[in-house]
């Protein structure tokens, strides 16, 4: 496992970067020492700086529990993420294994679905050039703004294509949404019994 986090900063493409290339997280069951629990503690306050983070996997061991518990961790310090499966010359049936990675993060992590994806291989430098591009193209996206009107056109059309539930037969009348901010992007619906939808519609 790594343990000390060490930065460095350099210019890709005429735009400065920081590389803060950080601690492996396990399970804390598993945390056991002094020293790796605070390489974890310095790993979490990289996340907590970062403008995007990349989950570097291992491909040959598939996505974790433990992986999918340090993807919420990132979301929910409103990270933008890159997850980047290493090894990836040594897999076979790759593409079974790419789509059901695919899966399981999209429907962890609906409110956010199409988090990209990259397969690498370390060894051979195959793929490496790929994460800093999506790594810029992932921060813009992070930054944007949307009008009201544009969000709008959209939820409306979001919305009768897939209406509302009637929890206690009423339904939830949808109004309209706002953007509140950026990294990440976040949005306000507006309209009656909002609060009474279920999870699984927001």
């Amino acid at each position: 496992i790594t343990r000390d986090s060490i930065s460095i900063d350099w210019e890709w493409k005429d735009k400065p970067v920081r590389l803060i290339d950080t601690a492996g997280l396990r399970r804390k069951a598993k945390v056991e020492d002094k020293l790796e629990r605070l390489s974890a503690a310095d790993t979490q306050r990289a996340i907590d700086f970062a403008e995007v983070v990349v989950l570097l996997l291992d491909a040959t061991r598939g996505l974790e529990a433990q992986d999918l518990r340090i993807a919420d961790q990132i979301f929910s310090e409103g990270r933008a993420m890159i997850v980047v499966l290493n090894k990836w010359d040594t897999v076979e049936q790759g593409s079974a294994l790419f789509q059901g990675i695919r899966k399981a993060l999209d429907e962890g992590f609906a409110q956010v679905r199409g988090v990209p994806l990259i397969t690498i291989s370390a060894a051979t430098g195959k793929g490496i050039d790929q994460i800093l591009e999506v790594a810029f193209e992932v921060r813009e996206a992070w930054s944007q703004r949307v009008s009201t009107g544009q969000l709008n056109r959209w939820f409306e059309r979001a919305v009768e294509k897939n209406p509302p539930p009637a929890p206690g037969g009423k339904r939830a009348k949808l109004r309209y949404i706002t953007q509140i901010k950026t990294r990440p992007p976040s949005f306000v619906v507006f309209g009656n019994r909002v609060e009474d939808l279920p999870e699984s519609y927001r």
